[in-house]
């Protein structure tokens, strides 16, 4: 078994540490885990791991978060991964900090990453996990707020929440997509 982990982000040290990059973050983490390093390749960077007896994939697409859709299309036919197999994760204005949810399908619900991806594949049948960035902007600063970096309260646990999101993709992997909402979506 094969799959395909998209964490979404903008490259660049100017959103290195911002909150729209939390899936680029959650990539990065397992990468580190199972000592891997990303190379960059077409569209993305990209590295791959065994997890049991699976295959993972990962990929942080260099096409900016609007444009995401076309590195996943990418992947995934060069790949031959079928789109149950993927997981895009991304950030979430509509969760509390730090809380996740799986969602086997779904609407881009704003998320402009999510729309691009919808655009390319023509369809919403596809796995994602959103990672709680909250809303805590005032009205019209929402990009300011998503570009802007964590602030001091949630760096004290931004790490164990990343390392959380971790967990839930391994789960995704290993255990499908039913036990992992089980498990995440609390």
């Amino acid at each position: 078994m094969k799959y395909l982990i998209a964490g979404l982000g903008n490259i660049g040290n100017e959103y290195a540490e911002t909150r729209h990059n939390i899936g680029f973050k959650i990539v990065d983490y397992l990468a580190k885990e199972q000592d891997v390093s990303f190379n960059m390749k077409r569209l993305a960077f990209y590295t791959e791991f065994r997890l049991k007896n699976k295959i993972v994939y990962l990929i942080k697409p260099t096409t900016y978060m609007n444009l995401s859709g076309k590195a996943l299309q990418y992947w995934m036919n060069d790949l031959k991964i079928e789109k149950e197999n993927v997981l895009v994760v991304l950030d979430e204005l509509a969760l509390p900090y730090g809380k996740m949810k799986i969602k086997s399908a779904g609407s881009a619900g704003g998320h402009n990453g999510l729309k691009n991806i919808q655009e390319v594949l023509q369809t919403q049948q596809y796995p994602r996990l959103r990672f709680g960035i909250s809303n805590e902007f005032e009205k019209g600063r929402q990009i300011d707020y998503v570009l802007g970096e964590w602030s001091a309260d949630e760096k004290k646990t931004l790490e164990s929440h990343i390392q959380r999101g971790a967990e839930a993709v391994k789960s995704f992997c290993l255990e499908g997509i039913e036990i992992a909402m089980t498990k995440f979506n609390k």
